[in-house]
């Protein structure tokens, strides 16, 4: 690094070793008051900085990259980077980065966690005894649908995918089905236990159907009005990728109608905003896009996003860089 510290904007609060670590080598603001900044706002902070660590939230588009010129990374503290205009970053000669890999286990067992408690009707039935309406045993009380034995269905068959589709297989024995926008090579799939359909297979023959495929253009809506109408009445969607990719106002109403028995959701559109309708239906397990919050893969994720500014600014390269400009 040169003798002049880079000027580094922290635009969420998170750990403080984390700002500690990045503070010995870079000059840091840190929005330790955990401030959400307009766009605008966002900009004005990073007008005179050379990087920034973000969480996902903070857009970097065109018209903030023209407000700042000195901007040459930005540190994504997640795996998603749909808050990136990819294509203007590469323009304007800015770096993204992400966080792959060091969330995708707990990533997983949070999916599954989702499933679980959506298929066994969880929510429900904790709402039920919490109102103290619990008063005897019946047969059918809060009777949900089989997760061991059953067909999970994994739209997206990334990292995520993959790790949810062993758990699947090798720890509920179930039948695991996948459609991706490529398949997987021979041996993967072996090691998934997993087979590729088409969409509207995938669709039909799911019992529960788990959404991880990243967001874009092209997946927006992937699961709308007519994907529901595909599914069985006793079908489950859950979904911890992105919102966007799940049109909520067609799913709050066939959760209504019990066009699918239920759902389980940690990503909505417009978060943390959430579709009315969904909060209206029972059958619905909601919860505030937490698939990565544990404390240690957390940290790695601060840490990783560290690590690709210190990487950046001492000559080496990002790590885990999304695009490739040229300045």
């Amino acid at each position: 690094m040169t003798d002049t510290k880079p000027r580094i904007l922290i635009a969420r609060k998170i750990f403080p070793e984390v700002v500690e670590r990045l503070a010995r080598h870079f000059d840091v603001q840190a929005n330790d008051a955990d401030v959400h900044w307009t766009p605008g706002e966002l900009a004005v902070q990073l007008a005179d900085k050379d990087g920034v660590l973000t969480t996902g939230s903070q857009r970097i588009d065109a018209a903030l990259l023209a407000a700042c010129p000195r901007l040459k990374i930005v540190a994504n503290m997640a795996v998603g980077y749909n808050n990136f205009d990819v294509p203007a970053m590469t323009a304007a000669g800015v770096t993204g980065t992400n966080t792959p890999d060091v969330l995708t286990e707990t990533t997983a067992d949070f999916g599954f966690a989702l499933l679980m408690a959506t298929a066994r009707r969880m929510a429900e039935a904790e709402h039920y005894l919490r109102a103290g309406l619990w008063k005897n045993w019946s047969y059918d009380m809060f009777a949900g649908a089989e997760v061991h034995g059953s067909t999970l269905a994994i739209l997206g068959m990334g990292r995520i995918g993959q790790a949810i589709a062993r758990r699947g297989a090798l720890g509920f024995g179930m039948r695991v089905l996948y459609h991706n926008r490529s398949r997987l090579a021979p041996e993967l799939e072996a090691e998934c236990r997993a087979t590729y359909v088409d969409k509207d297979t995938l669709l039909a023959e799911a019992d529960h159907l788990m959404l991880v495929l990243p967001y874009s253009a092209d997946s927006h809506h992937a699961i709308g009005a007519a994907e529901l109408s595909r599914m069985k009445p006793t079908a489950t969607l859950v979904n911890i990728a992105r919102g966007g990719i799940v049109d909520d106002a067609a799913l709050a109403q066939a959760l209504k109608d019990r066009r699918i028995a239920a759902a389980g959701l940690d990503v909505f559109e417009g978060e943390p905003a959430v579709h009315p309708g969904l909060l209206q239906v029972p059958n619905v397990v909601l919860t505030p896009h937490i698939a990565s919050a544990t404390v240690s893969t957390r940290l790695a994720m601060a840490n990783l996003a560290a690590d690709n500014l210190l990487a950046f600014f001492d000559g080496r390269g990002a790590l885990t860089p999304v695009n490739t400009p040229q300045r």
